[in-house]
């Protein structure tokens, strides 16, 4: 068996009595490309900051390739952690921040950071913090990737980006995973956009894991159902439904499990209609939604700075 790159047991992380995490137990593989979902406030931007060290859990354990992140910066500097909100001192550059992450992760490509300044258009003459929303994820994106980190974290990499400049984002991960394969960890909304890029799925939902699968498994385990109200109703008696609807006679409901012959045929005698459920419907039947996340609770005190914004630019 392939050993995890990534273990954490029962990891919990509290704030001001507030559960951000609770009790959360994983085995992550290594060269896999992992969705992490969830809605706001479910504890995605919390689990990758106790993973990379720049959060310390109120109980439970956390270990990368065997060893506890924390303090130990041989582990940390195989590991790049893009945030949404990333932040860089008042008079940084693109410059001052390229040449900060050169220093930083061991395997970093600086080819490959000059190609996707290009592809961007990232501006050179502008102070960081004058960025638009667009160019700080570009910048990200551009940082996480030229880092080649064994370990890599995304955190809603995409937002401000209009649909070309996405496009190229997963064109060019996925050209640079398969020359490079890494562990990429991406915490994202679009789950429709990123579903061709993603091999596994973490679901989280309040703080837990609701679930953690292959994305086939997980499109293979449930399917929905649609007809008169009442039909739906009878079916998914004793069935368990992730989640029902009804608009006035009609009907629909997504079902967990494998759909066998004779759900099939039971279906068709109630005149109900079979469907797939792509992921993003999944993921929304668990309870999940498609909002922007603004962010976990987090202690207003918690440095959010990367290791990049602590480095010298002169």
């Amino acid at each position: 068996m392939t050993a995890s790159v990534i273990t954490t047991r029962g990891l919990t992380r509290r704030y001001k009595g507030a559960a951000a995490l609770e009790d959360v137990t994983l085995d992550i593989e290594p060269g896999v490309i992992t969705g992490l979902l969830g809605r706001n406030g479910a504890g995605k931007t919390t689990l990758m900051s106790l993973i990379t060290a720049q959060d310390r859990p109120s109980a439970g354990t956390v270990s990368v390739n065997g060893r506890d992140p924390f303090e130990h910066a041989e582990i940390i500097e195989q590991m790049c952690f893009v945030r949404d909100n990333q932040r860089y001192p008042d008079d940084y550059k693109l410059k001052h921040a390229i040449r900060a992450a050169s220093i930083f992760y061991p395997h970093w490509s600086q080819q490959l950071a000059d190609r996707l300044i290009e592809l961007f258009r990232i501006p050179s003459k502008p102070v960081i913090k004058k960025f638009s929303r667009g160019q700080l994820s570009a910048l990200g994106i551009v940082l996480g990737l030229a880092s080649r980190s064994p370990i890599t974290f995304f955190d809603e990499p995409y937002l401000g980006l209009d649909a070309t400049a996405r496009g190229i984002f997963y064109d060019e991960l996925l050209r640079d995973y398969a020359a490079h394969p890494r562990t990429i960890i991406l915490s994202t909304h679009l789950i429709d956009e990123m579903d061709r890029l993603l091999e596994r799925v973490i679901v989280l939902d309040q703080g837990r894991v609701v679930r953690h699968a292959d994305v086939d498994e997980l499109r293979g385990g449930a399917y929905q159902v649609a007809g008169k109200a009442a039909a739906v109703e009878r079916f998914v008696r004793d069935r368990r439904a992730l989640s029902r609807r009804t608009i006035g006679g009609l009907g629909t409901a997504v079902l967990e499990g494998v759909l066998g012959d004779e759900d099939r045929a039971e279906a068709a005698s109630g005149g109900l209609e079979i469907t797939p459920v792509s992921l993003q419907d999944l993921v929304a039947a668990y309870g999940l939604g498609d909002a922007v996340d603004d962010g976990d609770p987090a202690d207003p005190e918690l440095a959010t700075v990367s290791p990049l914004s602590e480095r010298s630019a002169s």
